[in-house]
């Protein structure tokens, strides 16, 4: 029998598996040690009735009334993200921006009801997903023209709807969580293999609009390389590719909705590409003395065709912080699988290579057949990769203890590597400086690619509560900058959002910005869809032309 658990309102995942207890304790005096100086006091959060939220401006008609919920706790938790800032401000009772309706739909066909009748009367959609966005994109923030605004969630679009054995593809709905979308494919003896950190409660339709990459470092780890068609409920139309393994027949349809945000439609459904299950798999922590060395040699990994699953690359600060390894070069944390075959082969051609640069094993190397008893696993691998499901749930402790815990992702040339990472370095301290606060910036490789890696930097400082967000802004702006000037992406896999877009739009060319204003324009005429992401919104036709 399942254990009932309550979703935060206020932060990330269930109430029931918050930090609390002596994993408060221990992360509060690790914190303590890395920043004496530090407040540590924990703030918790109001209750939802001390909120102070306006009624909601308008009514679902008749029609769609048994959709709609306009109950306090549903309308705060479909109001924000899961953002550092969001997080914050949530407990500090600043719930700025809330939906005035959340919608359920039940089927497609209520999707097409629910924007018919906001196209009439000019009411903003925001899709939702499983509202874990960290960037600002599930916020109903700069609204305030529109006669209301109504929250979309398509949790109840839940099934895995036809399974593909011969061509390993599977049609799903898009309001699947992940762990549904695994327990929908296992009696297949199948996987889609994407599990990014948001997994529990992020929905299938939010990675395809947002590109979410997965955990997995290389090959197949963006859900775009997943796709084989969608289906997406536009305000003039439904869009339905045509389903095939690869097309030259013009530009993608489905490249167009990928990363759109849900400012250009709703995706209900796609079929998605999947795989046999894992059985063999091998994992092993290779520690350097010299960072340089190690960042060499995981490109070399890279660019040796032999495409592992894992290859992390922690630098000296991530790897004491979330592996409690002190090791001067870092840590690279390597993982290859296979369902068809044994994988020793490529993890010894990896581990050549490491050791050429300075590497060493000392916890060795751990492999495991499905088929037979697993071996028991151990090591720094395996602590870092315990302590990524924590993290989110510690980023909130930490966030009501007044630390500012915060992450920028971005992806680089390795040429360039270098460069970035030291401009972000000085950007981070000179904002640390300005701010006359305690800070660290870690870095990890989330995922490598022959031509560069995606570097991860998290944010450690010590803030002033009540300032924490305004805190977290200021050095937000500066590192965002310092990316773009590095020729770093403003996103690799977070998305745009609301939060990224200044930096977007000088990273995108204008002649495409161009293109996707006409896109919007055409598709979304009556200017409904997520305003505000991706683009500027349009001044917006009069209620009821829209159609």
């Amino acid at each position: 029998m399942e254990t009932a658990v309550t979703r935060s309102w206020w932060g990330w995942g269930n109430v029931e598996d918050a930090v609390t207890g002596a994993e408060r304790a221990a992360l509060t005096r690790r914190i303590g040690e890395l920043m004496p100086k530090a407040d540590l006091t924990v703030h918790e959060p109001p209750a939802l009735a001390e909120l102070s939220v306006p009624a909601p401006r308008i009514q679902a008609p008749d029609a769609l009334a048994a959709l709609a919920s306009g109950e306090l706790g549903d309308r705060v938790a479909h109001g924000h993200g899961q953002a550092f800032r969001d997080v914050v401000r949530a407990l500090l009772g600043r719930v700025e921006h809330v939906p005035d309706l959340v919608l359920r739909p039940r089927s497609e066909q209520d999707v097409v009801d629910v924007l018919d009748w906001c196209g009439s009367a000019g009411i903003a959609v925001i899709p939702f997903g499983g509202g874990t966005s960290v960037v600002g994109g599930v916020e109903p923030r700069g609204m305030a023209d529109y006669p209301g605004v109504v929250s979309l969630d398509l949790g109840g679009l839940d099934r895995v709807l036809e399974v593909d054995r011969v061509s390993r593809a599977a049609r799903m709905q898009a309001g699947l969580l992940g762990p549904a979308v695994e327990a929908g494919l296992r009696p297949y003896g199948l996987t889609l293999r994407h599990f990014p950190q948001s997994f529990e409660f992020s929905t299938l339709g939010g990675w395809l609009a947002t590109r979410a990459g997965g955990h997995f470092a290389t090959v197949y780890t963006h859900i775009d390389d997943m796709v084989e068609s969608m289906r997406v409920v536009t305000p003039v139309g439904v869009s339905e590719s045509r389903r095939l393994p690869g097309s030259g027949a013009g530009p993608s349809p489905d490249r167009m909705f990928l990363g759109s945000e849900g400012v250009l439609g709703v995706i209900t459904e796609a079929w998605l590409r999947v795989q046999e299950r894992p059985r063999w798999r091998t994992g092993a922590s290779v520690l350097f003395g010299d960072y340089t060395a190690a960042v060499a040699a995981t490109r070399e990994i890279a660019q040796a065709g032999i495409f592992p699953a894992n290859c992390r690359l922690l630098d000296p600060v991530e790897a004491f912080l979330n592996a409690g390894t002190a090791s001067a070069g870092g840590v690279l944390v390597l993982g290859f699988e296979s369902a068809d075959h044994p994988v020793d082969e490529p993890m010894s051609w990896a581990l050549r290579i490491c050791r050429e640069h300075g590497g060493t094993v000392p916890d060795g190397v751990r492999s495991t057949d499905a088929e037979q008893e697993a071996v028991t696993r151990a090591g720094a691998a395996d602590t870092w990769r315990s302590s990524f499901l924590r993290m989110p749930y510690q980023r909130d402790a930490l966030a009501a203890q007044s630390m500012i815990v915060e992450t920028f992702e971005t992806a680089c040339t390795w040429d360039r590597f270098e460069e970035l990472r030291a401009a972000v370095q000085a950007a981070a301290t000179g904002a640390f400086e300005s701010l006359g606060v305690t800070g660290v910036v870690s870095c990890r490789f989330t995922h490598v690619y022959p031509d560069g890696p995606a570097p991860y930097f998290g944010i450690y400082a010590a803030g002033e509560w009540g300032r924490t967000v305004e805190q977290w802004d200021e050095i937000k702006a500066a590192v965002s900058q310092a990316l773009s000037d590095a020729g770093g992406t403003i996103t690799h896999h977070h998305a745009v959002g609301r939060d990224h877009r200044p930096w977007y739009d000088r990273q995108r060319p204008e002649p495409f910005a161009v293109a996707l204003r006409a896109a919007k324009a055409a598709l979304d005429p009556a200017g409904i869809l997520n305003p505000g992401v991706l683009i500027d919104p349009a001044a917006r036709v009069s209620a009821g032309a829209a159609r």
